[in-house]
């Protein structure tokens, strides 16, 4: 199956990063794609509901601004025109980590920084602009409708302006060659598929007792510096708290406070001040304090990671794909979880063009995924609490391994500018290889 010759009906479930780019994906192999969104969205870059770390400091990482790039040719351009900063790594950020300051340096790291809001509102407007793209706002999805042979063929919605919880509005059955449930942390898919029989996926969670406190911030009257974004690191498991200001669209801040290890997070400003004061330097405190808050202090507690291993199951339907934070979803702290959406779309890409077709899949794509989330699972869940069925078990070498390398270029960055100029890239890089890049893990005919 080319291009240009796709035939048969998709439905994607969820209108966020993994939604829209597996999305623009399947509308180059399908005949028709529909987007179905349980919240209405608003234009622009307006807050839309449904996204509990939407309020978090959001950046485009040189991996997944590839990626996009890819799927959304001249996207950077559309961002940027829509007010998202560029911010060069690290000449435009001060960093201060758990033994200082960060020695200057130079690289070609750069990332894009706006809201989460406006990120999805500029790809939401390029799928609005494709002739194959429908959006069903407002409608939820309630069952999964199976088919001959072990497979789902479509999916039973229902619009969530009618009736009440008493008295729902009437079910309506929506067709379809392919579903990708990209619907977030719920995993609603695991009740629609026990109600066919299916087995619920093993879940790995990683427990982060840290919760977090986000505001928008309109910087002081004349204020002017040489960066364009704070960053006050801890070291790995102590309950100092953390902190990130980053400029974004229309000239405001985007700040965002780790609180420590079971400490509630501030709900107003002057909680935000207080929170800030505890930190290593006085300089965010500083900024902040004479800062104007543009709307409330958003919090954040529900930072577990948590990784679905549907690649483990013997049974599961064909013609049904699971991504995004629905498969696995990282501590926001990271930034990563825009990165693995889109590069799940990039490997749905790259599957379909080498298979020809959307049957078959499922079991295929779902190990493919796994492959690549494994490297930033890793990565980033290597200082957090593990749940009680896995903290009794002794650290791999892998694992011992990757701590004492993050603890030793975590404490020579103050000493040694080779380390201090490779410490961002190392960690704007969430897996060793992207689905862009020739050497990464491909999909086997089947």
């Amino acid at each position: 199956m080319s291009e240009m010759d796709g035939k048969g009906h998709a439905v994607v479930i969820g209108s966020g990063t993994a939604g829209l780019s597996a999305a623009r994906v399947l509308a180059r192999f399908m005949e028709r794609v529909t987007v179905i969104e349980r919240n209405w969205t608003p234009h622009g870059g307006q807050q839309r509901p449904g996204i509990l770390q939407a309020r978090h400091p959001h950046s485009l990482t040189p991996a997944a601004e590839a990626g996009l790039e890819h799927l959304f040719p001249g996207i950077g351009h559309d961002l940027t025109r829509a007010g998202a900063v560029r911010i060069r790594i690290p000449q435009d950020i001060l960093v201060h980590g758990p033994t200082g300051w960060l020695l200057p340096g130079k690289t070609k790291t750069s990332l894009l920084s706006a809201g989460r809001d406006l990120m999805d509102a500029v790809l939401r407007e390029r799928l609005h602009a494709e002739a194959k793209v429908d959006f069903l706002h407002g409608h939820e999805v309630v069952a999964l409708h199976p088919g001959r042979n072990h497979t789902i063929t479509g999916v039973w919605t229902r619009a969530r302006s009618r009736g009440t919880p008493k008295n729902p509005g009437p079910r309506r059955l929506l067709p379809a060659q392919f579903v990708v449930d990209a619907s977030g942390r719920s995993f609603q898919a695991a009740r629609w598929l026990a109600e066919l029989g299916y087995p619920r996926p093993v879940e790995t969670v990683v427990r982060s007792r840290a919760s977090y406190a986000c505001a928008l911030l309109a910087p002081p009257a004349g204020h002017i510096s040489s960066w364009k974004s704070l960053l006050f690191t801890a070291a790995p498991g102590t309950p100092s708290p953390q902190g990130q200001l980053t400029l974004v669209e229309d000239g405001r801040w985007s700040l965002s406070l780790r609180c420590g290890q079971g400490t509630a997070p501030p709900t107003d400003h002057a909680g935000l001040i207080r929170t800030a004061a505890a930190l290593p330097h006085p300089l965010l405190h500083d900024v902040i304090a004479t800062a104007a808050p543009l709307g409330p202090v958003h919090t954040c507690t529900r930072t577990d990671s948590h990784w679905r291993h549907i690649e483990r199951l013997r049974h599961w339907p064909d013609q049904f794909l699971v991504t995004g934070d629905a498969l696995a979803g990282i501590n926001p702290a990271h930034g990563h979880g825009m990165t693995l959406a889109i590069h799940s779309a990039l490997i749905l890409e790259h599957t379909l063009k080498r298979h020809g077709t959307t049957t078959g899949l499922s079991h295929q794509l779902h190990r493919t995924l796994a492959r690549h989330i494994g490297a930033t699972w890793r990565q980033n869940t290597r200082t957090m609490q593990p749940t009680a069925d896995t903290q009794n078990k002794p650290a791999t070498w892998r694992e011992r391994l990757t701590k004492r390398t993050a603890t030793h270029t975590e404490t020579t960055t103050t000493t040694d500018a080779h380390t201090a100029m490779l410490l961002p890239e190392q960690t704007q890089t969430p897996t060793p290889h992207s689905p862009l890049d020739p050497r990464a893990p491909r999909t086997a005919r089947t």
